[in-house]
């Protein structure tokens, strides 16, 4: 067993936790289906992220060719709101953290 951290490195941990807490990126993945169209895909993924047409397209083809791909990258609530947009025509979402 060790012995017991003097206070103020407690609290250096404690700050340190609550940094990464606070910098911990959530991410939107988003999986393939055999049900939409790439067009369908595309014009959801410039809505719910605000990317353009190329990146929308690059995403796309990620996720028909690898079954899923990371979408979106941001704060938690960001996620939520991405995810709700793309769920709007029933893709399949996951939030990761």
């Amino acid at each position: 067993m060790s012995s017991p951290q003097p206070e103020h490195q407690r609290e250096l941990l404690v700050e340190v936790l609550e940094e990464e807490e606070v910098s911990a990126a959530w991410r939107v993945l988003l999986f393939n289906d055999e049900v939409h169209t790439f067009e369908e895909v595309i014009a959801q993924i410039i809505k719910a992220t605000g990317c353009g047409m190329a990146k929308a397209e690059q995403l796309t083809w990620r996720v028909h060719s690898q079954g899923k791909a990371q979408v979106y990258e941001g704060e938690f609530e960001e996620c939520l709101r991405v995810e709700s947009v793309l769920s709007e025509i029933n893709l399949i979402t996951r939030i990761v953290g």
